[in-house]
């Protein structure tokens, strides 16, 4: 990924490689103008993102359950419940801190959410919490996006260590997506939009750590201290339960563009099956 990610009609956003990690960057938070800056190339770099799930195919054997098979991709790590039938869920939420990043002088991203559709489907209902390494300093943002409309990012007060809790929700063809930051109130949100089940199809939950794939290739995966989720929850079938209580539950890793070594791997769920932390492991 070093080089320049362009995307149509716009200037390049600049990752060329650095030799080494920078480390934690001064605790002062950014300007106000250093941020908004910050969100307008955010905004122009996600675009044109799909959130999608990228390759789904068998991993390794590890210390889940038996009834949770280990997928792995190139831009997701967490968990996902699917089924077979349209309309099949309706809620699913989760909390967490908000994870530290170091940066490099490469613009890097991790995204933490959850949301519905998206692992089998063509849509994904969703909202959570976003770090971006921007020339070379950590940014912090909450968000939602009902793809394929673009992600919205609402927050710019966010920060590493911010306790914040995420919902989806579904009645009919009205999604409410709201998140609580219970540190730093003014980023948190509640929006509610319309789409239909035969477009929205609702045949997944998700507990996701993600680096964005955009037109041009997945982004590189921001150095992040680990992501623990916890509260895990979901409503299937009319039937509030937990990430291991659906019937069919899949662990994700995130691997490499050759498949080859991970790049963010999660661990087993509690015994509750309410909580699981994702690693770090490299960038590309």
């Amino acid at each position: 990924m070093a080089g320049s990610l362009m995307l149509a009609g716009e200037s390049a956003v600049t990752t060329a490689a650095a030799p080494g990690r920078t480390g934690e960057l001064a605790a002062h938070q950014p300007s106000a103008r250093f941020l908004a800056k910050a969100r307008t190339a955010l905004v122009r770099y996600l675009r044109n993102s799909d959130p999608l799930i990228s390759a789904i195919k068998p991993g390794t054997p590890n210390d889940r359950p038996t009834n949770t098979p280990l997928t792995s991709s190139f831009n997701w790590s967490g968990y996902a419940d699917t089924s077979t039938t349209t309309g099949a869920f309706t809620q699913v939420s989760g909390r967490w801190t908000t994870p530290r990043v170091r940066c490099t002088r490469e613009d890097e991203i991790t995204s933490e959410w959850v949301g519905l559709d998206g692992y089998s489907s063509l849509t994904v209902e969703q909202d959570g919490t976003i770090s971006w390494c921007f020339e070379g300093q950590p940014t912090y943002f909450t968000w939602y996006e009902m793809y394929p409309a673009s992600t919205v990012e609402v927050g710019d007060s966010l920060r590493p260590g911010d306790t914040v809790a995420a919902k989806v929700s579904r009645s009919g063809t009205s999604y409410r997506l709201s998140l609580t930051d219970f540190t730093r109130p003014a980023n948190s949100f509640s929006v509610t939009k319309k789409c239909a089940l035969t477009t929205c199809e609702d045949t997944s939950a998700e507990w996701i750590a993600e680096r964005p794939a955009l037109q041009v290739g997945i982004a590189p995966l921001a150095d992040y201290s680990p992501w623990t989720l916890s509260e895990g929850s979901e409503t299937a079938s009319g039937t509030p339960g937990t990430i291991s209580s659906y019937s069919s539950n899949n662990q994700i890793d995130m691997v490499d563009a050759t498949d080859t070594y991970p790049l963010s791997t999660t661990s087993g769920l509690n015994a509750p099956g309410t909580r699981f932390t994702t690693h770090w492991n490299d960038s590309y």
